[in-house]
């Protein structure tokens, strides 16, 4: 039986995202990404312990910040 290769295939990314899928994504490290978490609470719900933090307002916040430090 044949197996299809998956390297040429991007991870797909969740639309909810833990602490390190996020770290994944944003390829930061877990300390990296602790420290933007206390920034970014605002982006992130938490369910019980933990917090799950949204492609959409991760993108969002990351495109305006970009377009801030564009205007320096």
């Amino acid at each position: 039986m044949l197996r299809t290769c998956q390297r040429n295939k991007p991870p797909s990314v969740p639309d909810v995202m833990t602490n390190d899928e996020l770290a994944v994504y944003l390829q930061v490290s877990k300390s990296s990404l602790y420290k933007l978490s206390q920034e970014w609470k605002a982006l992130g719900h938490k369910v019980e312990q933990h917090r799950r933090f949204h492609r959409e307002a991760i993108v969002r916040c990351l495109d305006e910040r970009k377009k801030d430090k564009g205007d320096e």
